[in-house]
């Protein structure tokens, strides 16, 4: 295995090497998240801290890293009255995004387990994660089921593996440390809130820091070992610094002035619950500590402020996280007084990594309070795609009106796509609907079924005592019944019939309010929109349903309605996703008022685009856009010979849309 590339040679990103550093002094801070771009040295930087850490006590031959000192009493090793003690170096454990719940928790040998009453535990991730780093790369596509697994062990400190009723139990205390790029979409607010520190990566313009990043970066890759050689006294002058703090760390004092600092920051920001106050208090502590001082002063608070509430201030899916760094000095003016240490003369600590005063970063470095940047790159440079056949008859973009709560529109029939909340679904969670043998490692018993398999064969293989005699051919899976999440892809009717009466306000607040329901349901979504004379992919299918609000918001209008056009670049997007995604099913919601124009026979050519869905049975809604005394009715007309149904844009807010679900069905069944 190659080594790291060293934390010191890490170029730039003062926010990150600071934030890590922090929570290797203090791990209590909580772990940190990382947000940006990709190719910004992301996953170097938290792999690079794993040789900073220092090294662990452990009882010897224990697979659950117990300390000598304090062993815990419930460990699957133990008991540890007189074992041997060693050390080791502290472990960086990575969490692959696909990778099962077995192999996060560990598992049981069921057979074992029923026929032995034998409590054989093959320990998992969180094991051997416990006193060291859990790193989660891309952590906001990890599942929700092992999301919530590793909400209740960050919680708790504590694993549980339960399988019909033969449970094990070991500690399980990590750094949690993930990295993820907004684009790709956002995390659960429950694990959001987990993280206690947060930061913003961007790679940077600067030419001459660019380059060192790449004479850097070639060197290591050319000679690893030469280059940690290179920076070894770096490394050791860190990594002795952070005993260092550690050892200062319970001596530091946090007076009352910085806890009403804290507090009155935590109420401006108007941040839900207590802890948010918890992790900025650690986090002053550690910067303290850090910086060798043992009192938190007013610096100490305004950086913990800037680390730990970003991403805690959030208040709607579509919101930037980042913070008003004005209003954040005018808290801690109003409520700091005079600090005690100002004018002093004192010497200030030595610049550590970050780059200013013990290793903070100086105030022009800091995060920046709006945020947009960095949180949807994809709106940074180049600008919004603009539509094919923009020009004469493009109006300015409307904004979208308020969005509301909707009902679910879901995919009929029972599919086997990636969990989430829409559709049902084959899953490994969800209700037991059956059993079936075991195809690879069993992974959810079926206890009924298992003993109604072996109970017929206990005489021939000679039962004499009260316990089953279970062969691992008796096993039987569980068959599970639950959601799956699903690609919904919007095609939205931009032309200029859509722009009258202030129409295209209200159908983007429709489809605004349908993309929150897709945030909330883990789905993915794509856009696709269709004006003047051709249709865009404005958004390719994605998890970030932050980009595609973005996108909608910009659409400008104008320009005749080729729904013909709209209808094959759907149909296209489809094709190639399938490919890659085979086993997500798709919902189409097109968005218009269902008139055709430009070219010769438009209406003919929109509705033989459409027959391709319903030929191939993709699920589809029309939202009716149609306003006025006089309809057509040609959105309606649209949707039968798409297969599916037409709502219009009342109906399409909460309970009206009750029985939207049972006619998409219904359509479908016949």
């Amino acid at each position: 295995m190659s080594r790291p590339f060293p934390f010191t040679a890490v170029v730039g990103q003062d926010d990150l090497r600071l934030a890590l550093l922090l929570n290797a002094v203090s791990p209590a801070v909580g772990g940190v998240l990382v947000r940006g771009e990709k190719g910004t040295a992301k996953s170097t930087a938290v792999r690079a801290l794993s040789t900073l850490m220092p090294e662990v006590d452990v009882v010897s031959g224990c697979r659950f890293s117990c300390a000598p000192a304090s062993p815990d009493p419930a460990c699957p090793d133990g008991p540890h009255e007189s074992e041997a003690s060693g050390v080791r170096p502290s472990r960086m454990v990575e969490l692959p995004v696909g990778a099962s719940e077995d192999r996060l928790v560990g598992a049981l040998d069921i057979e074992r387990a029923l026929s032995q009453g034998v409590k054989s535990f093959d320990p998992g991730l969180l094991a051997e994660a416990h006193r060291g780093i859990l790193y989660v790369d891309e952590v906001n596509l990890l599942h929700d089921h092992l999301v919530d697994l590793l909400l209740d062990a960050a919680a708790m400190g504590a694993s549980y593996v339960e399988r019909e009723g033969v449970s094990v139990r070991h500690a399980s205390r990590f750094l949690l440390v993930g990295t993820m790029n907004p684009e790709e979409g956002e995390l659960r607010p429950q694990l959001l809130d987990r993280f206690g520190l947060t930061v913003e990566v961007a790679a940077s313009r600067e030419p001459d820091q660019r380059v060192e990043v790449v004479r850097r970066r070639l060197a290591y890759d050319d000679d690893p070992a030469a280059f940690a050689a290179r920076w070894a006294d770096e490394e050791a002058a860190v990594r002795a610094r952070i005993v260092a703090a550690r050892q200062l760390l319970p001596s530091v004092s946090l007076g009352d002035r910085a806890l009403r600092q804290i507090a009155a920051t935590c109420s401006a920001f108007e941040v839900d619950g207590m802890r948010a106050d918890i992790v900025m208090a650690r986090t002053a502590t550690a910067l303290a500590a850090w910086a060798g001082r043992t009192e938190v002063l007013a610096e100490d608070v305004r950086q913990a402020a800037l680390l730990a509430l970003p991403h805690r201030r959030r208040r709607a899916p579509f919101d930037a996280p980042g913070l008003d760094e004005d209003k954040l000095d005018e808290t801690l003016e109003e409520f700091g007084g005079q600090d005690e240490q100002d004018g002093d003369g004192g010497d200030d600590p030595d610049p550590g990594p970050g780059g200013g005063p013990g290793g903070q970063p100086e105030p022009d470095d800091a995060p920046q309070g709006d945020g947009d940047a960095a949180a949807r790159p994809e709106a940074g440079e180049g600008g919004e795609p603009q539509p094919s056949g923009s020009g004469a008859g493009e109006q300015q973009s409307a904004r979208a009106a308020e969005p509301f709560p909707t009902k679910v529109l879901s995919v009929p029939g029972l599919g086997q796509g990636a969990a989430g909340r829409r559709s049902r679904a084959r899953t490994e969670h969800g209700r037991t609907t059956g059993a079936r043998r075991p195809q690879g490692a069993l992974t959810k018993l079926h206890l009924a079924a298992t003993v109604q398999a072996a109970a017929p064969h206990q005489r021939v293989r000679g039962r004499s005592g009260p316990g089953l005699v279970v062969r691992r051919d008796d096993l039987r899976q569980a068959v599970r019944e639950g959601h799956e999440s699903n690609l919904v892809l919007f095609v939205v009717d931009a032309s200029g019939s859509m722009a009258a009466r202030q129409r295209m306000s209200a159908v983007k607040g429709a489809v605004l309010s349908l993309l929150l329901d897709a945030y909330q349901r883990r789905d993915k979504v794509g856009l696709v929109t269709f004006r003047g004379s051709a249709a865009d992919v404005a958004l390719p299918p994605t998890s970030s349903v932050d980009a595609a609000a973005v996108r909608l918001e910009s659409l400008p209008t104008g320009g005749r309605t080729p729904l013909a056009a709209g209808l094959l670049r759907a149909h296209e997007v489809l094709r190639v996703e399938r490919l890659r995604d085979p086993a997500r099913r798709a919902l189409v919601v097109v968005v218009t008022d269902g008139r055709a124009t430009g070219g010769p026979e438009p209406v003919a050519l929109a509705g033989r685009a459409a027959r391709l869905f319903a030929a191939e049975g993709t699920a589809s809604v029309v939202v009716d856009c149609e306003s006025g005394p006089v309809r057509l009715g040609l959105a309606g007309l649209l949707a039968g010979e798409l297969g599916g149904t037409a709502v219009t844009l009342d109906e399409l807010r909460a309970d009206s849309i009750a029985g939207l679900v049972k006619d998409v069905r219904g359509r479908r069944a016949a």
